[in-house]
Order: C-alpha cells, then structure tokens, then sequence
C-alpha cells in the first residue's frame, strides 16, 4: 500500500484519535498534519510493518505530549466560557463546560481521559502506548476524574452561593 493510500483511508480514524486527545478540533488537525509529515518520510519502514495503525497512534500520542512541553509556558490557558452560549440547548452548554474542564487537565491526565472515553481503548492499549504501566494509567484517570468531579462540585457550589445571597 502506498502511503497516500494509506493516508486516504486512515486520515478520518487519526483525526477522531486527535480529537480525543486534544479536545480542540484545530489542534487535532494540525496534530494529524504533522505526523502525516513525520510519517510520509518514514513510510518506507512504517508502511511495511505488521501493525502500522498502532505506530501511528503512537505517533499521535508522542507528538501531543511533545507539543504539551513546548506549549506549556508560551499558551495561555483557554477560557472557561465568556456567557457568550446562552443562545445554545443545555446540553451543548454542558459539553463546552466539560471540554473547558478537560483542557485544565494535565497532559497525561488528559490523553487517558481521551483515549479511554472518547478513543474507547484499554488501559493495557493506553498503558503501551503512553509507555507506562496499566496502574499508572488508572491513577492518571482517577486523578482527572478527580478534578473533573471537584472542578464542577466547586461550580455548583459557587452557583448555589451565589444565589442564595
């Protein structure tokens, strides 16, 4: 297979995997773009493997992280809503509140979260590709879903304070 056949057909899955990790749909494309660069430079090897989708997933992952480091100090970090969705159904208001959250997460903490509950893998798929132990991965979401729960129990609370005044 060539690699632009491969990329044809592929492209769809590793934006959904991006999108996972990242929760930030430009992110993902721009994630996915630079490893289709890394990857058309190395598809004599890659290509040939028994297994190039779990390489690549892998690739996806490592580059997220990388661009977690680099990006740390020179991002700011995204807001957590202007009011500007009041026009919205609840329930999207309620995903844009959620995504805000994920995003204060970690960068690990925050790539298990997505590929647990949005790429849908194991913790032994999750654990191999994060290069790390499957109790490391279930620390790493007890530890989010920690700070998602806190996160919103502190909201409604704020809330509940607030118009009790």
């Amino acid at each position: 297979m060539t690699f632009e056949q491969y990329a044809s057909r592929r492209v769809p899955v590793m934006l959904g995997t991006a999108r996972a990790i990242c929760a930030d749909d430009a992110l993902a494309e721009d994630l996915v773009q630079d490893v289709l660069i890394k990857l058309h430079a190395r598809w004599s090897v890659i290509g040939s493997m028994e297994a190039p989708d779990a390489y690549v997933r892998r690739m996806l992952v490592n580059e997220y992280l990388s661009w977690r480091r680099r990006w740390v100090r020179s991002r700011p970090a995204p807001p957590a809503g202007d009011g500007a969705g009041a026009d919205f159904a609840s329930e999207q208001a309620d995903r844009a509140e959620l995504m805000a959250e994920v995003r204060r997460l970690p960068a690990r903490q925050r790539a298990v979260i997505g590929l647990r509950y949005f790429a849908d893998l194991t913790d032994a798929e999750i654990a191999d590709l994060l290069g790390c132990s499957q109790s490391t991965v279930r620390v790493h979401a007890a530890r989010a879903l920690k700070a998602l729960r806190v996160g919103r129990t502190s909201q409604e609370l704020t809330a509940t304070e607030g118009g009790a005044s």
